[in-house]
Formats: structure tokens, C-alpha cells, sequence
């Protein structure tokens, strides 16, 4: 049996205690009895398990799967197979041993070789590198200048006379004295008029019959000083080619002979040659006088 310990009746209303009152600790000789079972307990009878019957053999079908994501996975479309399963095009395997292509392009030279250039342009060339023993103002004009010629004759002489060795890289064969107009306007001739009916025939050598003279007109007694007494004329004779040939205007008064006397006409403001006036049978004879202001040219 429990002793039943008595705890002392409170006042109605009284103020709950500050702390929780423990119960006494049990004497040791006191044993425990162990719990008996309740009326409820021991009145309640023992329900059995039912669990169900198990299906026929022939009804058993296999569980899908379950999906650890808990979703339903996407079939694959039938374009999206057809793409997967085309197999893919590769190139062949180059052979072993073969070095790799590359592109070479051939280094340009900076220069041309001179035998490569046209005669032309390798005179220009040269031209163009020094102003050095040039006259007029001009490269390609080689010479030096003179000093005023006086005529002895009234009408002769030249204020800025200039001694000319080579025009555009042609030499002369004998230096010609005449005035920086009359230079310029054989220059206008040679690359204009000389080369151009020359042809593929390359002039080296212009052959000058007379430059500056006093003198009259055809050398007559009486006649006006001819334009050679004042440095605006010269008389060409003939051509030396880079060949070797030699032309003469009394002897090879050729179809480019011609083509080159008519492209002087209007450089020049007088032009004569054989077949003129008799007086100019072998050599052609330019001067920069004109006449009312037009070329004469015979």
C-alpha cells in the first residue's frame, strides 16, 4: 500500500506558491509495485491483421518504374532521332608524310632591270636623278650657260645664250648655241614629235648641221639675217640609232623622216626640209619665229 502523503489545504484565492513543492524523497526500505494493468486495458480484445488476398498468377503485371524526379519523361520526336542517328561527313585522313600547303608568293623586286625598262623610261629615269650641268631650268636639258653674244651685224646676237650637249638623254653631236626658247622647243620635238615617229628605232644621236651664226637668209647678199643670227633656229642633218644606223635627211628622207619634219610644224614656228624651196635639200631646218602669228611649215 501507498502512503498517501496529506498536503495541507490553502485558502481559496490564495497566491500560488513561488516555487513548486517537490514531493519527499521515498524511504529505502519502500518498494516499488509494479503498475497494474487498467480495467480498460485488460477489457480490450485483440483485433487480427487483415490483409488482402493476393491476385491470380495470370493478373500480375510489373510495376513502372517509379520516376525519382516524380515527372513523366519526354519521348524523343521522330525528326530529333532521324538527326541523331545520320551519320556524320568527315573528310579523309591525309596521308602521312605530306607537309602542309602554303601559298608563296613571289617577292617583287624593287627595280626593274634596266634591260627590262623601255628606253624612254630609262632615260626619264636618269633625267629625274640629278639637275646637275642642266640649263634652262630644265633636267633634262644639259649644258652650260654662255655668256651675251654682240653681232658684229646689226640684227645678230643673243642676250642668255646657252651651249647644249644632249636633250631628253639624245645627245648632239656637236654642242649647239641658241636661246633657252629655242632648247625647250627642241625638247617639245624630240619627246612629242622625234620618238613617237621613230617608232621602236631608238634616237641616240641627233646630227646638227648649225645652231647660232650670223648670217643673211640662205646665206644671200641683201637678205634679212636669217633666224640662226639670233639663236632661234637649228638645222638637224640626220639621227645615229642605239643599233649602230645611221640616217642622213639628204639620203634617207624616209616615210619617218617625214612623220617626224611634219610633227615639228606648230612646236616649232618655221619648218623646212627637202622639197621646200630648194635650199633645204638635206637637212631640216626649225626656228621659233612665226609669221602673223601662224606656223609656216613647208
Amino acid at each position: 500500500m501507498l502512503g498517501v502523503l496529506s498536503v495541507p489545504a490553502c485558502p481559496a484565492g490564495a497566491d500560488a506558491p513561488e516555487s513548486s513543492l517537490r514531493p519527499a524523497a521515498r524511504p529505502a526500505t519502500v518498494l516499488a509495485a509494479s503498475p497494474a494493468a487498467t480495467p480498460a486495458e485488460a477489457a480490450q480484445p485483440t483485433q487480427a491483421v487483415l490483409r488482402p488476398r493476393p491476385r491470380p498468377a495470370g493478373l500480375v503485371t510489373a510495376r513502372p518504374a517509379a520516376d525519382p524526379v516524380g515527372l513523366q519523361t519526354a519521348q524523343p520526336q521522330p525528326s530529333a532521332l532521324a538527326l541523331a542517328t545520320t551519320p556524320t561527313l568527315r573528310p579523309k585522313a591525309r596521308p602521312q608524310g605530306l607537309a602542309p600547303l602554303s601559298l608563296a608568293s613571289a617577292p617583287m623586286p624593287d627595280t626593274l632591270p634596266e634591260a627590262t625598262l623601255e628606253p624612254q623610261q630609262t632615260r626619264k629615269k636618269k633625267e629625274k636623278s640629278s639637275k646637275k650641268g642642266s640649263v634652262c631650268g630644265d633636267p633634262a636639258i644639259k649644258g652650260e650657260a654662255l655668256a651675251p653674244i654682240k653681232g658684229k651685224v646689226k640684227g645678230c646676237g643673243l642676250d642668255k645664250p646657252v651651249r647644249v650637249t644632249s636633250i631628253s638623254g639624245i645627245r648632239l653631236n656637236q654642242s649647239a648655241t641658241f636661246s633657252c626658247d629655242t632648247a625647250l622647243a627642241m625638247k617639245s620635238w624630240i619627246e612629242n614629235g622625234l620618238r613617237p615617229a621613230m617608232g621602236r628605232r631608238e634616237v641616240v644621236e641627233i646630227r646638227v648641221a648649225a645652231s647660232y651664226i650670223c648670217r643673211n637668209r640662205n646665206n644671200k647678199k641683201g637678205a634679212k639675217i636669217s633666224e640662226h643670227g639670233r639663236g632661234r633656229a637649228v638645222d638637224v642633218a640626220g639621227f645615229v640609232f642605239a643599233d649602230g644606223t645611221e640616217w642622213s635627211v639628204s639620203r634617207n628622207y624616209n616615210k619617218q623622216v617625214r612623220r617626224a619634219h611634219k610633227a615639228a610644224c606648230g612646236i616649232f614656228g618655221t619648218t623646212l626640209g627637202p622639197g621646200s624651196d630648194g635650199y633645204h635639200e638635206d637637212h631640216l631646218h626649225f626656228d621659233i619665229a612665226r609669221h602673223n602669228n601662224w606656223p609656216y611649215c613647208r
